[in-house]
């Protein structure tokens, strides 16, 4: 099994995200979490857990990592010191440690922040993590899902490059197991893709990604 640290395990997605791999026959989750009070609730799940604050120094978080999924993010309160500066820190310790992949939660408009209604600060700061991890020299997959809800799982998503002309949202739940999806070594390889809530199975959606990035 494969050590998957999660950086923002405390988070709502994250939480969702530490549980479907606790369950998964592939990898094991680690958690990372910002202060000692927050450990206790995955420790009693038998879920490792590590202190990590996306501020500073963060080479000891990597120790026996395989590969990482970025779910953390400040709540629009320290967008540049946490969205972007400490996603930026955490790829690039990741770097040193030769991750095997680096799965970056995103958000729909990282691409074109200028042209947000609102969140364009946010949105910025999203998109400088996503190129500092596209030139990083990492394997990795960048999901930019809509607006997240905290419905049940639909289990369906829509999946494009870009949904510039769709609006919508989609569950943390559905966001979480795509996530998960593309850890996978053979999964969205060197891919940034947009999701909403949609028609195909998410299984399916993510394997396209792959067939098309074959080609």
């Amino acid at each position: 099994m494969e050590n998957v640290l999660i950086a923002g395990a405390n988070g709502t997605t994250g939480k969702i995200i530490v549980n479907l791999l606790k369950e998964s026959q592939y990898f094991r989750p680690i958690a990372m979490v910002r202060k000692k009070d927050q450990m206790e609730q995955f420790e009693s799940m038998g879920v490792k857990t590590i202190l990590g604050d996306l501020e500073k120094d963060l080479v000891h978080t990597m120790d026996d990592i395989d590969k990482v999924i970025f779910a953390a993010g400040s709540g629009g309160k320290k967008v540049v010191e946490v969205d972007q500066e400490g996603a930026k820190r955490l790829i690039d310790v990741a770097k040193m440690a030769h991750i095997k992949k680096f799965v970056m939660l995103s958000s729909i408009g990282a691409d074109q922040p200028e042209k947000a209604d609102k969140l364009q600060d946010y949105l910025k700061a999203k998109q400088n993590a996503d190129e500092h991890l596209r030139h990083s020299g990492l394997n990795y997959t960048i999901v930019r899902p809509g607006a997240l809800k905290n419905d049940k799982a639909v289990g369906k998503i829509d999946l494009a490059k870009s949904l510039e002309h769709k609006d919508g949202d989609i569950s943390r739940q559905d966001v979480a197991q795509t996530l998960v999806r593309v850890l996978h070594d053979t999964t969205a390889n060197a891919a940034t893709f947009e999701i909403l809530e949609g028609d195909t199975l998410i299984g399916e959606a993510v394997k396209k990604v792959s067939v098309a990035e074959a080609k």
